[in-house]
């Protein structure tokens, strides 16, 4: 029988790659998919526990809804950052914005 520890397991794995991806990534596009692998953790993570907490009242969707309209939101703002910058510097790799730089 699958229970809550294997949700919440399954969403610490995910959520620590996410985080890896985050760290290790020089593309700008896969920090991006890296942060989207750490949301759908989180969503994981609460469909889960509102399934298994309070099944009733559905507050663990609600709030995984939530979550994807501000991933949503922030894949729409990340990538059009990503496409100016692209314009300008030609490239996507992070370390090539030195933007704060003299």
């Amino acid at each position: 029988m699958i229970g809550l520890s294997h949700y919440l397991i399954l969403g610490c794995i995910l959520f620590g790659i996410g985080a890896y991806g985050v760290i290790a990534k020089r593309n700008a596009v896969a920090v991006l998919m890296s942060v989207e692998l750490m949301l759908n953790a989180v969503n994981i993570n609460f469909v889960a526990a509102g399934k298994y907490i309070a099944p009733a009242a559905g507050i663990g969707q609600l709030f995984a809804i939530f979550v994807i309209v501000v991933a949503a939101a922030e894949v729409a703002v990340g990538l059009a950052l990503i496409i100016v910058l692209f314009k300008a510097r030609k490239s996507v790799n992070l370390s090539d914005f030195n933007i704060l730089k003299w």
